[in-house]
């Protein structure tokens, strides 16, 4: 963790700021206020791919309801500039965001609308990692702004560039520009998918799973691998609720459990096994045949006695299936020759 002492402002609650973390010797700015300034500084010095010769002619600019960080003047045109920080990585891929952001997709709707207008606008997004090779909105985990960045891409300049950041927070070197393979986007940001399903049951029980009889479920959490191949959303919200008509095994437990998280991983192949068969080298143990009936796996429910969500193992799963899939994928597809590009 990289803090810096707050001197000489207002009162706060704390004495320091957390500015970066480390991933693998490296750090990773988290601080937005930071990363305006280095976007600022890259378009100073003429790093950033068609926005060279772009100068900033003010910042945290107003339009209607609206702020984007930068106006900038690049010959006659002006172009309105919206900074993005992505600190969502796997290998060589990135993604934003790592959150639902309403906001984010507003923003990329507005910048539309100014482009409409006769204006320009731009994206740009600042990927706090050397080696990403790839960038792709986070359509796992909020297909709303992929949608959108899709939709817009024809009218805003969707720039990522990453960085690399030496232990004096400084910058090291040039930013690289990472390629957005949009057809793969179009091809896997749909409906549609896997998902971990995690409960929490407070205490022992004892549940009759249809043909597999009685069962004794331990107290603590459970991560079920379910598929829906069409309406992923729709299933992950049926699962939410606790009143509906039982059809799965996955009902029964959770009528006496608790809703905890849910996980969608969005793909046009189904993973259901693949991911099943990488959570029994991690779960604490296992259900039986759990969901399970329909294929040669062992079972399909993992429990584990605290929260895996908690755990990086547990995220390193999923990182391996929302993000480092791309490369095996492209290498087969051939996705990599798609019309991979960075700007209009």
């Amino acid at each position: 963790m990289y803090l810096v002492e707050e001197r000489g402002v207002k009162p706060r609650k704390t004495r320091y700021t957390a500015v970066a973390v480390e991933r693998e010797g490296l750090p990773v700015m988290l601080h937005t206020h930071r990363t305006n300034h280095v976007a600022h500084y890259l378009l100073d010095r003429g790093k950033v791919p068609g926005l060279e010769g772009a100068r900033v002619k003010s910042s945290e600019v107003r339009v209607g309801r609206s702020r984007f960080d930068f106006l900038l003047e690049q010959g006659r045109k002006k172009i309105f500039l919206e900074v993005k920080s992505c600190t969502l990585f796997g290998n060589q891929v990135a993604m934003f965001p790592d959150a639902v952001t309403e906001r984010g997709a507003r923003h990329l709707q507005e910048l539309a609308s100014l482009v409409t207008e006769g204006t320009h606008a731009a994206v740009l997004f600042i990927v706090h990692w050397p080696h990403a090779r790839i960038f792709l909105p986070d359509y796992h985990t909020d297909p709303a702004f992929s949608e959108t960045l899709l939709n817009v891409r024809d009218k805003v300049q969707i720039i990522p560039l990453s960085v690399h950041w030496r232990s004096d927070l400084t910058l090291d070197g040039d930013p690289r520009p990472l390629r957005i393979p949009w057809s793969y986007i179009e091809r896997e940001s749909r409906d549609r998918g896997m998902y971990l399903l995690v409960l929490s049951l407070r205490r022992r029980r004892c549940l009759s799973i249809g043909r597999l009889g009685r069962i004794n479920f331990p107290r603590g959490f459970y991560v079920y691998v379910g598929s829906a191949m069409n309406g992923l959303e729709k299933r992950i919200e049926r699962h939410r609720r606790v009143r509906k008509r039982p059809h799965w095994h996955i009902d029964a437990l959770r009528a006496v459990s608790e809703f905890h998280s849910a996980f969608p991983i969005r793909s046009s192949d189904r993973l259901e096994c693949e991911i099943a068969r990488a959570l029994s080298q991690i779960g604490e143990w296992k259900i039986p045949d759990f969901g399970s009936t329909d294929c040669l796996c062992g079972t399909h429910l993992f429990g584990f006695i605290d929260d895996p969500s908690h755990r990086a193992d547990f995220h390193r799963i999923l990182q391996r299936f929302r993000m480092d899939r791309y490369d095996t994928v492209a290498s087969i597809s051939g996705t990599h020759s798609d019309a991979d590009r960075i700007s209009k």
